[in-house]
């Protein structure tokens, strides 16, 4: 498959100063290896895994706790990497969602189903609580599920977005499985950091819980939210009027330069600055990682 471009918004820091952002435009290209779409893509700390449109899984990375989903294997190189075997998968069933936290995985099915694997040794992927290097289904969840996000050492998943059923699993560190409200009736989007759970509402409002030491949780006054992203310890949101506001934990400038001296926001969030000496950029897409964040804009064409 040809390279696609893609407009990324960069923030570089040198000396602990954070330069103004920098917009490049970036090809990226498939390897002769994945010659097909890839429809979902997640990362726990060193293995990745892919599901390209077809519904192959593909693992890579060095998993000692089972985060490959090979079983025994703990490394696998990108070259020789071969697709886990689909048998777990029920006929007639379709891959939907995917999602990994720290050291685990779990992947959604279009039967509402769940499957799980890495390490598992505080219930994030239900019981026996024990490491799982195999696919292994999530028998404690009474609804079908729709949508998964992972934390550190925790699992959250919802339902129908009517009915509002969810769930975490796992550890409930920061409080994040007994401070979840009764339901999440109206969700249209979810998130989560290493200790906290977001949930966007349809509405246009952020509701979270969870860990807050860096001011990770939603400001109370945001605008209306169109669109999300959860990272680490950070959250980038685009207002529905086309602003991209952040905070959190930003002390590798992956907020903006607005952050304190312990690399905070400083209040209540920072707004990123989409302008250059050319004008204004319209921001259609956002993405948040491992203190690391993505913007891209549309069309492409004009930031050449």
């Amino acid at each position: 498959m040809a390279g696609f471009p893609v407009a990324l918004a960069e923030y570089t820091a040198n000396h602990n100063h954070i330069d103004r952002m920098k917009f490049q435009v970036a090809e990226l290209n498939y390897s002769d290896h994945f010659s097909v779409r890839v429809k979902l893509c997640s990362a726990t700390w060193d293995v990745s895994t892919l599901v390209t449109a077809d519904d192959q899984i593909f693992t890579y990375g060095c998993g000692s706790r089972g985060e490959l989903g090979r079983g025994s294997c703990l490394i696998v190189d990108e070259s020789l990497c071969p697709p886990l075997d689909q048998a777990f998968i029920p006929e007639g069933a379709t891959i939907i969602g995917l999602a990994s936290g720290l050291q685990h995985t779990v992947m959604v099915l279009s039967n509402g189903e769940v499957y799980g694997w890495g390490n598992g040794r505080k219930g994030q992927l239900g019981e026996p609580v024990e490491i799982v290097s195999e696919p292994r289904k999530i028998d404690a969840v009474n609804f079908q599920v729709k949508r998964a996000v992972c934390g550190r050492e925790f699992t959250y998943l919802v339902g129908d977005q009517d009915q509002g059923q969810h769930v975490v699993l796992g550890s409930d560190k920061y409080c994040v499985r007994s401070q979840a409200p009764e339901s999440a009736s109206g969700w249209k989007d979810i998130g989560a950091s290493w200790g906290s759970i977001f949930v966007l509402y349809q509405s246009g409002k952020l509701f979270s819980w969870g860990r807050n030491d860096h001011g990770q949780l939603a400001p109370g006054s945001l605008p209306r939210i169109a669109k999300m992203a959860v990272g680490s310890e950070h959250v980038l949101a685009l207002t529905v009027d086309g602003k991209v506001l952040a905070w959190g934990w930003g002390e590798h400038g992956n907020c903006g330069p607005d952050v304190d001296n312990d690399g905070d926001v400083k209040s209540p969030w920072s707004e990123i600055q989409t302008t250059d000496e050319e004008g204004g950029q319209t921001i259609v897409g956002i993405g948040a990682g491992c203190a690391t964040s993505w913007l891209w804009t549309d069309p492409v064409e004009s930031l050449s």
